[in-house]
């Protein structure tokens, strides 16, 4: 786990809880990539509940971008693809950053910020 924030006011769970949840849902993912009957399965996408939703957005590069929202958001798809674009623009490109570790970069931070601000005022 590289980066995680609330856009919304929840209760805060602990680091490691975090820690704990995305490694959860990483091993899920594998799992589920290796059971599928059809070839080349790229594991789990979405995950929904009737109270909340899970979409993961996986990159060429198999970085895993995941989003947990309430169960009635839509193009969730879309939303990924635009933090990945963010990422790609503001965190890879930054010749101070190194890959695997956390993201300390206000420039992504300001556009995230921003992006979801704009999701969520919808």
């Amino acid at each position: 786990l590289v980066f995680q924030q609330d856009y919304v006011s929840i209760p805060k769970l602990p680091m490691n809880e975090y820690l704990r949840l995305a490694s959860t849902f990483h091993s899920m993912y594998a799992i589920s990539s290796n059971l599928s009957p059809m070839p080349a399965s790229s594991g789990i996408e979405v995950l929904e509940a009737d109270s909340f939703k899970l979409q993961c957005f996986q990159t060429p590069t198999g970085t895993k971008f995941f989003l947990t929202t309430d169960p009635n958001h839509n193009n969730l798809d879309e939303l990924l693809r635009k933090v990945y674009e963010l990422y790609a623009d503001y965190v890879l490109k930054n010749p101070f950053y190194e890959l695997e570790m956390p993201i300390r970069c206000e420039l992504w931070d300001y556009h995230l910020e921003r992006l979801f601000a704009a999701e969520n005022s919808k």
